[in-house]
């Protein structure tokens, strides 16, 4: 009972500790270099957490046009555009830039970068746990989900595999913002807005300019007979329908106009104007991204950007560095919580061994009796005594360290692919430490009982025997 005690108050501090260390590793690796996470309105939290960690849906989608004009602005030095919208096996496929990779400090182990659409960059963790090499074909689901739809008419080739970042990025999947676009069908339609609609509702515009100039110029006359013709069959109706005060009204208007064309023809606009509204109405179809992630260039941008994207555009803008304290906030008072748990456990591990050893004395004390006559000395008897709970507590803590490794291995099978983060038999220093505190523990309590055998007196147990 004893070193199972001990086991289980090792094993959830193991637990503990590699999960709060890895997590605070993590959160510093994957927010380092990001100052600013532009997005949907809605949570800023899930905003960065589906954006950065890659743990929840996103909030929205955002303009690319608006993206862009955040870009430019010279209080950001790097703006990275992410696309997220399918999966592979649990990993996720981004579509972003190159900057993308001087953001994260992302190098190439294997092959290339992508050059065209439906070319893909694996986060190292992706090669390894399913054996892709360069040249292999994926095909991706819909959505964020392992089990969605799967897109079996757009493969994407691997043509390469990034070297260990030890970031969220070896969990992902990188690819060009049109591969994103194109498997879902915007990308074809964004180039017909751009091309062939945009010339052609330009032309047709223009068309029409040079139809009504020509009906101005040629037709006034019918314009005029046409006009004569609804004053008559207005007036006819008028007469039939008894006189009604509306019909009354509007013939009085029609009669005091003489110039009614300049009312029935739409006087021509000049080509800028036409070409104006055409511009309007591609860019309110434009293709849209999920975030921005955006690097600061000047100290200042800290307190002018996010208020400015806040305030003045249908983003939100959210720090990772606020946002990620919130976090582990919140995840830290449950690891407070079970770090209590564990040492409670663990003095309750030193107390059975405690009560072990003294109860073991009771029924060895004439053992300790004739070890005496035959010649051990007190000390031994002590040092033996407290041996003895010395190697229950290591037993214990070792039996802990690897029941928590094989806990921790469980938890990584368990958590999302793009969210892998726990090293499950990776050594931590914290772990020495917490074995050395589990076998001073079984030394504390086996002093009282080491005690009571180096006060043995061999005469008087063995008279009473």
């Amino acid at each position: 009972m004893s070193i199972l005690l001990t086991a289980f108050g090792v094993a959830i501090l193991i637990v503990i500790y590699i999960s709060s260390t890895t997590l605070e590793k993590q959160l510093q690796n994957n927010t380092k270099n990001i100052d600013l996470v532009v997005g949907a309105k809605g949570s800023p939290m899930q905003l960065i957490l589906s954006s950065l960690y890659h743990v929840d849906n996103p909030t929205g989608n955002i303009p690319m046009i608006e993206a862009n004009k955040i870009a430019e602005n010279p209080l950001v030095q790097l703006a990275t555009p992410i696309s997220l919208g399918d999966n592979y096996k649990g990993h996720r496929i981004i579509g972003t830039d190159a900057s993308f990779l001087e953001l994260y400090n992302l190098k190439l182990k294997d092959g290339k970068l992508w050059s065209k659409s439906f070319e893909v960059v694996l986060g190292a963790e992706v090669a390894r746990k399913h054996n892709l090499k360069i040249g292999d074909k994926i095909f991706s689901a819909h959505g964020l989900s392992a089990d969605a739809h799967q897109h079996d008419d757009h493969p994407f080739t691997v043509v390469g595999i990034l070297i260990p970042a030890q970031s969220v990025a070896d969990n992902l999947i990188l690819s060009n913002l049109a591969s994103v676009w194109e498997v879902h069908g915007i990308a074809h339609n964004g180039e017909h807005i751009h091309g062939e609609h945009c010339d052609h509702e330009h032309d047709h515009s223009h068309d029409d300019h040079k139809h009504e100039e020509h009906h101005n110029h040629t037709n006034e006359a019918p314009i005029a007979v046409n006009n004569e013709k609804e004053e008559h069959k207005h007036d006819h109706d008028h007469t039939e329908h008894g006189h009604s005060h509306e019909a009354h009204q509007h013939e009085h208007i029609e009669s005091s106009h003489p110039h009614k064309e300049e009312l029935v023809t739409e006087k021509p606009q000049d080509n800028a104007f036409i070409k104006s509204i055409g511009e309007d109405m591609i860019q309110d179809q434009g293709v849209e991204i999920t975030a921005l992630l955006v690097k600061y260039n000047s100290p200042a941008a800290i307190s002018v950007l996010p208020r400015m994207i806040n305030q003045s555009t249908q983003m939100q803008a959210a720090s990772p560095a606020i946002e990620s304290s919130r976090i582990f906030s919140l995840l830290g008072v449950g690891f407070d919580s079970l770090e209590i748990l564990a040492y409670v456990i663990m003095i309750i591990a030193g107390f059975s061994v405690f009560i072990s050893l003294y109860n073991a004395l009771k029924d060895r004390k004439y053992d300790l009796a004739i070890m005496r006559t035959l010649g051990a000395t007190k000390a031994k008897l002590f040092a033996i005594t407290l041996v003895e709970g010395l190697v229950i507590t290591f037993i214990g803590g070792v039996i802990g360290l690897i029941l928590g490794h094989i806990i921790l291995y469980y938890i990584s099978l368990q958590t999302s692919q793009s969210a892998d983060f726990i090293q499950a038999f990776s050594i931590n220093p914290n772990e020495v430490i917490i074995l050395i505190a589990a076998i001073v523990i079984g030394i504390l309590a086996s002093i009282v009982p080491a005690i009571k055998a180096y006060k043995t007196t061999i005469s008087n147990i063995l008279a009473s025997k």
